[in-house]
């Protein structure tokens, strides 16, 4: 048998034994995230992400596609991955991603940033209950100057979830209300912010109540 032939037949592995051995190399993240992909044809269909690693993701979406069809998935806070469909699901399917190292290891940084700030925010709301306020509408402005109506979906001592159209970058200064806080997430109805300075609960109500 030539060698390149045998080198092929070695490669040869189908779409359910490549996952399985992605799993085993690299370990899944839950990362419930929103997101898009779009197939091979530019159509663009909603998604969310269920879990990660460098090597694979997983997603939830109603439809329908084939074993080893290339996508493109853009995801909230992690950017765009590229991969082929490995495994179907019911409610979703897989992929394995196709990348540099380079992007595999700004991959495995992006996906340990988002984990602890998971554990993080964890932390937060068993430490600060989070309420619905009396006044849910509100304002906030944004890190230019612009101030857009928004609406409080609860508060605690330590940070605000807000339902807004608008998306500040991760990492950016608003101010809701009167308090001034640093936006933590995007979720789908709008953003998670932490605010600067823990408040007391008198503040919150003359804030909020």
């Amino acid at each position: 048998m030539p060698p390149q032939a045998l080198s092929f037949r070695r490669k040869e592995f189908s779409p359910l034994q490549r996952s399985a051995e992605e799993r085993r190399r690299n370990k899944r993240y839950p990362l419930p995230l929103i997101g898009r992909f779009m197939r091979p044809d530019r159509h663009e269909y909603s998604c969310r992400l269920i879990d990660i690693s460098v090597g694979g993701a997983a997603f939830s979406s109603p439809v329908q596609l084939e074993i080893g069809e290339p996508i493109i998935a853009y995801i909230d806070e992690i950017g765009g991955l590229e991969g082929a469909v490995s495994r179907l699901f019911e409610g979703g399917f897989a992929i394995n991603l196709r990348a540099t190292r380079h992007k595999r290891e700004k991959l495995a940084a992006r996906i340990t940033w988002l984990i602890n700030r998971q554990e993080i925010e964890g932390l937060e709301a068993r430490a600060h209950d989070r309420v619905a306020p009396g006044n849910s509408q509100s304002s906030l402005r944004l890190a230019d100057g612009v101030v857009v109506k928004c609406s409080l979906i609860d508060v605690s001592l330590s940070g605000a979830s807000v339902a807004t159209e608008v998306r500040p970058s991760i990492g950016s200064e608003v101010v809701v209300g009167k308090l001034r806080a640093r936006v933590m997430r995007h979720h789908e109805r709008g953003i998670g912010v932490r605010f600067l300075d823990i408040q007391e609960p008198e503040a919150l109500r003359r804030y909020f109540g």
